[in-house]
């Protein structure tokens, strides 16, 4: 069962994007993603104009005029979201937290799939997998996923994209479009991350929020790291302090950034200060170009 207030804040996100979800991102999440392959269909006779690369030499030896073989597009996607509830999600500087953020990224990205009657289905990480939903089509489930990311509280308060990762290696065992939800803000997934890009098309979308790296200078704060729980005072009147998180955070986004090129992925950077809908669409454009 939905509650009262879960339900109104779901057809809030699905009102509030119906136009992008039904117009806008539908069209170019359909470009982008043109299906598995090509699947055969059936042999015909060859037709003047057809591409003779497609004549079944076989069939045509057999009955002395050419055939060709017919493929059809198959159509049918398999989404994954692998959606990011550790502590880390639970700050933000503006309008929403960066978790409130990736779950509403994630609900558009269900409705767009559905839209185009593709099986979408959900991963739920923090240290460890949280939820798993098996991916499937239809409308009551795309909204069982939505109220999942919209609903779920983090049993754990850690990363560890590792495990998300090598659990959807193996419970996925056919190739599809995996968008990767998270800040991050985490080490040693490297090697992982590159082994499940060569299975599935994996798209990590990046949550940043500004003042995570570029500190106002309002005297000594009190800093807590969400997902250990350790204290530092930093006095932010200190330029050198300020300058020295910010070098550290673009550090951190160049060897991210290096790591996703390095695996031949494309990748979406969210800034929560901005609205998360232009760079999904510049995504879905950039990708459409090189088909």
């Amino acid at each position: 069962m939905i509650s009262t207030e879960l339900f109104k804040q779901i057809q809030n996100i699905h009102i509030r994007t119906k136009y992008l979800v039904n117009d806008v991102l539908a069209g170019e999440y359909e470009s982008t993603f043109k299906g598995r392959g090509m699947e055969f269909e059936e042999v015909r006779e060859y037709q003047p104009g057809d591409d003779i690369r497609l004549i079944d030499w076989n069939v045509t030896a057999r009955m002395g005029h050419p055939f060709v073989k017919v493929y059809h597009e198959e159509r049918e996607l398999t989404v994954m979201l692998l959606v990011d509830v550790s502590s880390s999600g639970k700050f933000g500087s503006f309008k929403k937290l960066k978790n409130e953020v990736s779950a509403e990224i994630a609900a558009i990205l269900a409705f767009s799939a559905v839209h185009n009657n593709d099986k979408v289905g959900l991963i739920i990480f923090s240290d460890t997998v949280e939820k798993f939903i098996p991916p499937k089509k239809g409308n009551n489930h795309v909204w069982l996923v939505i109220k999942e990311v919209l609903s779920h509280e983090a049993m754990h308060k850690g990363t560890d994209i590792n495990q998300a990762l090598e659990f959807l290696y193996r419970v996925i065992s056919r190739r599809a479009v995996c968008f990767f939800i998270s800040d991050f803000l985490t080490t040693g997934f490297e090697k992982t991350f590159k082994i499940v890009s060569k299975k599935h098309d994996l798209i990590p979308i990046s949550i940043i929020d500004p003042r995570e790296m570029d500190i106002p200078a309002v005297g000594i704060i009190e800093f807590e790291d969400a997902e250990k729980g350790e204290v530092v005072y930093i006095n932010t009147n200190d330029k050198n302090v300020r300058m020295g998180i910010k070098r550290a955070w673009n550090k951190k986004i160049k060897e991210r950034e290096d790591l996703f090129k390095l695996s031949g992925v494309d990748h979406i950077t969210i800034h929560t200060e901005r609205p998360y809908v232009e760079p999904i669409f510049r995504f879905f454009k950039r990708r459409e170009k090189r088909l």
